[in-house]
């Protein structure tokens, strides 16, 4: 059984929803996690080294953060083709777009939130303003960011822009508008918001 340690509102929305999209029989496990308002509080029941989420038991594996769990579920569910296998084609793209969100996105939008002077060769990230070009421009050219084809990455980075956008962290242009819609009228995104309004 695939059992994810979950908090309504947070980053671990983006696996109920790629859960959703693969299909596939799993369970969640409600934590406390510590809040950016102060509210919350590190939970004993949480597995995850850090007490955050999203953290994944399967067989007796742990896994956790984002681009780890959604690598992990979609070599799993191969047949879902929610991200290229290994040898097949995009396969290094779609890793590279796993590792954006926490490698790059993030960090360039929390700094410029807390508006935070990017220090070129210091950091391990772009500037935002950099950030939000590349993505516009490669989304310009494609329906999704490995093409024609929906991925695990487009819930991973996608779902990222999509939440930024509302909370006016990224810029809001017709190109991320439109990608943000196209990916958040699918039917499994719209259960993991049902699941943790419920919630």
């Amino acid at each position: 059984m695939l059992t994810l340690f979950h908090a309504p509102r947070s980053r671990s929305g983006s696996i109920v929803w790629l859960l959703e999209e693969l299909g596939v029989p799993y369970e969640t496990r409600l934590v406390n996690i510590r809040r950016a308002d102060g509210s919350g509080a590190r939970d004993a029941a949480n597995p995850h080294p850090h007490g955050k989420v999203p953290c994944l038991e399967h067989d007796g594996q742990r896994v956790f953060e984002i681009a780890a769990i959604s690598l992990y579920l979609t070599d799993l569910f191969p047949e879902a083709k929610l991200g290229p296998r290994v040898g097949e084609p995009q396969r290094g793209e779609y890793l590279s777009w796993l590792a954006y969100r926490p490698g790059v996105l993030e960090p360039a939008l929390m700094m410029r939130r807390l508006q935070v002077k990017h220090v070129p060769g210091a950091m391990g990230w772009a500037e935002a303003g950099e950030v939000e070009e590349m993505l516009n421009s490669v989304l310009s050219g494609r329906k999704y960011l490995l093409g024609d084809a929906f991925s695990a990455a487009d819930i991973s980075v996608g779902g990222t822009i999509n939440f930024l956008m509302g909370f006016k962290l990224l810029n809001e242009t017709p190109v991320f508008r439109d990608y943000a819609a196209r990916i958040t009228s699918r039917p499994a995104f719209k259960r993991m918001m049902e699941r943790d309004a419920a919630q």
